[in-house]
């Protein structure tokens, strides 16, 4: 599939930790290009798992993405918010070209006119866990993505 976007090109995946770690060593393992990969650690949810805190963004100032082809993996396209700022950080650091890829893009309002290129999947308004999603860290190893009552 990223064949078709980067047919020649080295690409920088730039996985948004925690929640895109399983899609992207899923992308690595069925993608037949030259890669390097960096991460950034992005937080809004507190301790409570549920309730929306303050957006928290590590590890952009000391990605070295310049000049390179730099898709930007998240788990989950929600509000948009994080997203949004990681989009406008990232960009500003000069990427030849960018994309970003969500595996999931739910179904709800969102707070930015910001889209990601690439959704895999788009779901209802249901909080879901597995393959790399969690509820409070837990449940990211299961395969497959449940909807679970909150």
């Amino acid at each position: 599939m990223l064949e078709n976007y980067y047919p020649t090109e080295e690409l920088t995946i730039v996985m948004v930790l925690k929640g895109s770690f399983i899609l992207v060593s899923d992308l690595l393992r069925h993608t037949h290009l030259p890669i390097r990969l960096e991460v950034v650690q992005a937080t809004s949810y507190g301790e409570g798992g549920i309730v929306k805190g303050e957006q928290e963004v590590a590890g952009v100032d000391s990605l070295e993405i310049t000049e390179k082809h730099v898709l930007l993996v998240d788990d989950i396209f929600d509000t948009g918010e994080t997203l949004a700022e990681l989009s406008r950080k990232i960009q500003d650091k000069k990427p030849a070209s960018f994309r970003s890829l969500v595996l999931l893009s739910k179904d709800v309002p969102h707070n930015t006119d910001y889209r990601p290129d690439i959704s895999l999947f788009d779901i209802e308004d249901r909080f879901v866990v597995g393959y790399g999603l969690d509820y409070k860290e837990y449940y990211r190893g299961f395969p497959d993505i449940y909807s679970i009552e909150m």
